[in-house]
Formats: C-alpha cells, sequence, structure tokens
C-alpha cells in the first residue's frame, strides 16, 4: 500500500534551494539540543500522501525529516473513498495531516488516532449563492459536498450548527465529486458550495457566487486550526523520540511556508502536487501557517468537538475526545526549543 516516491531533488539541494539568510536559523537543528536526545527508535516515517496545496508542510518536511535521522521517508496513497486518517488509524500510515473535525469523528469512533500538534489555520470557504447572505439562510437549501462524512462535510455541518441549524434536518446535502459540485453551484443548481484550494482562488477569479465564510480570516474558525498533525496510537506510544523528531520537522516546514511562500509554492509545483503555481502561492500566502506558537490546539478539538456534539454526529463529550485523543507533550516542549 505504501509508495516511496523518487526524490527530484537532493536533500542538499532542496535546503539551499528554500534557505535564505533570513531562514538560514530557521531550518537549523539546534545540534546541540538534538545531541542531547536519545537515538530515535526508527529511522523509517510514513506519511499519508494527499496532494493538496494546504497540506504543503508535509512535502516540505521530507527533507528536515532527513536531517532529523530518518533514512526511509514514505508517502501512503488512500484507497478510492478512503479517507486518508484511516491509513493513520490502521497503522498502514505513521502521521498524517487532517482536518480537525475529521480527527474528532475517528476519536469517537474509538479509532486509535491521537492529534499532536496544529499546523495552519483556514483551507476551507463556504461559498453561497446572491441569495445566501449568512449561515441560517442555508436552511433548506443545496449544499455540494463530495461525500457524507468527508472533511467538508464535516466542517460543513460544524458551521451550520454554529449558525443555529440542525446540518442533519435543515440542509439538503448534494454529494458529487468536487469539479461536479463547483459546476452545479456556477449553473445555479445548488445554493452553496464548500471549497478547498485551488477552487477557491479558482471560484473568486472567475467571480463565481460570493464567500460565505473564509476560515482564514473569518471568526471564530481563524482562531482555530484547520490541519492537524495526526499519528497513530501505537507509534506515538512506542516511538516518542522519532515522533517528537517528526513534529519538529512539520512545525519547521510551516515555518518555511510562512518565510518562504514563493520557494514553498514552487517546490510544490515541481513535484508535481499540483499544477498551477499562482494558486499554490496565493493559498500558501493567505494561509497563516505562522501561527502553531500561539494558536491553542486543543481549543481547536474543543471547538470542533462542540459544534459536532451539537448536531449530533459524535457521541463523546469534547473532554472525552481530548482526553482520549491528544497528545500535546511533543508540540510543548518545542514550542519552547523553536522560540524565535
Amino acid at each position: 500500500m505504501s509508495t516511496q516516491y523518487p526524490k527530484q531533488f537532493s536533500r542538499r539541494r532542496f535546503l539551499g534551494g528554500l534557505t535564505l539568510a533570513g531562514t538560514a536559523g530557521l531550518l537549523s537543528l539546534h545540534p546541540r539540543l538534538a545531541a542531547a536526545e536519545p537515538p530515535s527508535e526508527t529511522t523509517r516515517i510514513r506519511l499519508v500522501y494527499d496532494p493538496s496545496i494546504c497540506v504543503a508542510p508535509q512535502f516540505i518536511a521530507e527533507a528536515l525529516l532527513e536531517v532529523e535521522g530518518f533514512t526511509e521517508v514514505q508517502y501512503v496513497k488512500a484507497g478510492p473513498g478512503v479517507a486518508g486518517i484511516k491509513l493513520v488509524a490502521s497503522g498502514d500510515a505513521d502521521l498524517g495531516l487532517h482536518f480537525a473535525g475529521m480527527l474528532v469523528v475517528r476519536v469517537d469512533a474509538a479509532d486509535p488516532v491521537v492529534a499532536l500538534t496544529g499546523i495552519h489555520v483556514g483551507c476551507f470557504e463556504l461559498f453561497g449563492t446572491e441569495h445566501i447572505r449568512s449561515l441560517r439562510d442555508l436552511k433548506g437549501k443545496k449544499v455540494g459536498v463530495p461525500a457524507l462524512g468527508n472533511a467538508r462535510h464535516l466542517f460543513g455541518a460544524s458551521a451550520a450548527a454554529y449558525g443555529g441549524l440542525d446540518p442533519r434536518q435543515d440542509i439538503d446535502w448534494i454529494t458529487q465529486p468536487p469539479a461536479e459540485s463547483i459546476q452545479l453551484f456556477t449553473e445555479g443548481k445548488i445554493d452553496a458550495v464548500i471549497g478547498f484550494p485551488p477552487e477557491p482562488q479558482e471560484l473568486r477569479a472567475r467571480k463565481v457566487g460570493h464567500v460565505l465564510v473564509n476560515t482564514a480570516i473569518d471568526q471564530p474558525w481563524s482562531q482555530y486550526f484547520c490541519c492537524v498533525l495526526t499519528g497513530n496510537q501505537g507509534f506515538v506510544r512506542e516511538h516518542p523520540v522519532a515522533t517528537k523528531r517528526a513534529v519538529r520537522a512539520m512545525l519547521k516546514a510551516a515555518d518555511v511556508c510562512a518565510l518562504e511562500p514563493e520557494r514553498a509554492a514552487r517546490f510544490i509545483v515541481d513535484r508535481g502536487y499540483t499544477p498551477r503555481y499562482d494558486y499554490a502561492l496565493q493559498t500558501i500566502q493567505e494561509l497563516p501557517y505562522n501561527k502553531w506558537r500561539e494558536a491553542n490546539a486543543e481549543d481547536t478539538i474543543r471547538f470542533y468537538a462542540l459544534r459536532l456534539h451539537e448536531a449530533g454526529m459524535i457521541k463523546s463529550s469534547p473532554q472525552t475526545i481530548i482526553a482520549q485523543g491528544t497528545d500535546w507533550r511533543f508540540l510543548n516542549e518545542l514550542k519552547q526549543e523553536l522560540k524565535q
């Protein structure tokens, strides 16, 4: 099931290409601190392959993971219709970046997954027709999502619940692949659609509909992480040193996106993760990748657990979700270590 993608750039060339004077210190590995750590329990790390622009840190981290001592970095593809977080739950992948709401639902289902850190705010944008001016206007309307239970649906349900609606009863969810949903929305056959990069950039460029919610800038969503780094509980328990090293590489990769968006965008385009440089750059520039030091990851899990619990989509309380599905010890240590 796992696929190790060939490296088109050497680690030295990659780091050299990303590092400017302003980021040389950022990408250094603090040799004194790293040397004080015990050796990693494993030199292999398997990440979920998700060719989305917003998860750019997951790919930029590849070279940083090598510097952290991982000699085998693999990206594991999910099968058709399979959520990437299920690869982490099954143990087919060790870590992955996933929407916080997906983590909440999987913990509620007793899957062995755990949130390790938030990575960035933003991602989703909810577009409506001219007749949709607020979340409450979605009552009785058609909203396009790829499938019930996927990340877009869970975000839409959370937003609807925040707006005082019952997403199970008040919204007509139209399940179509993203491209088909965008086309239906463009033709006025559905009332709203939840976009994911690069779709929002394209819709805004074409002036189709209007943005009802932009999670990168609109409160309360802009206060909470969208993507969180999720680990398999068994892997985290058995490989704490490796887990910390992997989290460190991912956080540094997020900093690269914040400080070097042009180079980060060029890297993911050159590696074939997304085709258009302009949309990649716009996305990376718009998403606040530098908020992992200040935004509260636990508040993120609590927020989405509350919304999904209100909507009747999970049975566990937010306190239970946090107790069973989060582990912030690595993040807390790295916040001190990586102070800038």
